[in-house]
């Protein structure tokens, strides 16, 4: 009746399906994919690496409920709001519509407030909460519109939300701190980050074959696995660059008929790098972390081709 977000389009999982046996010859024939070349700063100067994680709050100044939920819209401004699930039905659903009319669904849970992002900009968004009756029956406990005018721009992509988390206390800050100790701008530390990443994760078919509609990330968990799919990829790169105040979005469409996730980053006096790519001196090329890390870049290059291949469907 609703869709479901991740891995919950039946068409696009079982796209993916029928794809996984040809991926796992390709990505087994191929080996470990090759360290690209890394990007070199012209700068002499030494970024600095100190993480900043910036810290959702639901203070109450401004909230919408009533007996089922809460939702304190007191930092839209930032590019997110919060919610919290105040009843006891086990499958609950928050739906939000922005000024795009992409409809994104989530899960809700009663442990407190999430947070969510608003990624499609300044303009009005239509929320609403969903508790399951039967099936794919549900019934409508909330419903609201709320108009938004962002004063952050990058607010959406800096702040950790439910498919990108992260905090002060996270190893994978730790981790990103360290990689950019050296970096002398943001585009080396992306480098930095991308490299570690696709070098020390690997991916895991069985996950992948087995997740169900509604898995979340849990960044510090894969790192300390050192094994994910294409979501956990891009939520630790997303998590990891936000603490060095990257901004970078977490995308997820289509690459050819595959359904997959991805980044893309904001870098000062380039702007958005779609897909998160590579910097060889002269040109950018597409750099996806969970193919690059899994296959060859003859490989790798004739499933995404130039990046017109991948298709954004979600932005978080």
């Amino acid at each position: 009746m609703y869709h479901q977000g991740i891995f919950s389009n039946k068409t696009a999982y079982a796209f993916y399906r029928l794809l996984l046996p040809v991926l796992l010859v390709l990505l087994f024939c191929s080996g470990c994919g090759k360290k690209q070349e890394a990007y070199v700063s012209a700068s002499t100067t030494i970024r600095d690496n100190t993480p900043v994680c910036l810290v959702p709050s639901a203070d109450g100044i401004t909230t919408l409920s009533n007996d089922y939920v809460d939702i304190d819209t007191s930092h839209t401004e930032e590019g997110y709001l919060m919610v919290d699930y105040k009843g006891s039905c086990p499958k609950v659903k928050l739906q939000i519509v922005g000024p795009d009319y992409m409809t994104y669904t989530y899960d809700l849970v009663s442990t407190g407030y999430d947070v969510f992002p608003l990624s499609a900009g300044d303009g009005t968004y239509q929320l609403g909460v969903y508790e399951n009756i039967q099936d794919s029956q549900y019934a409508t406990v909330f419903a609201q519109e709320i108009s938004v005018t962002l004063t952050n721009p990058y607010g959406p992509f800096l702040y950790p939300n439910q498919y990108v988390k992260f905090d002060a206390s996270n190893q994978i800050v730790a981790t990103a701190k360290e990689l950019a100790a050296p970096a002398h701008d943001d585009l080396e530390v992306i480098s930095f980050v991308y490299n570690y990443v696709t070098t020390n994760i690997t991916y895991d078919y069985e996950k992948a074959a087995t997740v169900q509609s509604g898995y979340v990330p849990n960044a510090d968990e894969i790192l300390s696995l050192k094994k994910g799919i294409c979501l956990d990829y891009a939520s630790m790169m997303a998590g990891m660059l936000r603490s060095q105040q990257i901004p970078t979005r977490l995308e997820v469409g289509y690459a050819g008929d595959a359904y997959h996730a991805w980044i893309s980053t904001y870098v000062e006096n380039q702007g958005w790098i779609n897909g998160i790519i590579q910097f060889d001196g002269q040109s950018w090329s597409l750099m996806d972390p969970t193919f690059a890390a899994n296959a060859g870049d003859k490989e790798l290059k004739s499933f995404i081709g130039d990046g017109s291949n991948y298709v954004t469907k979600y932005i978080y």
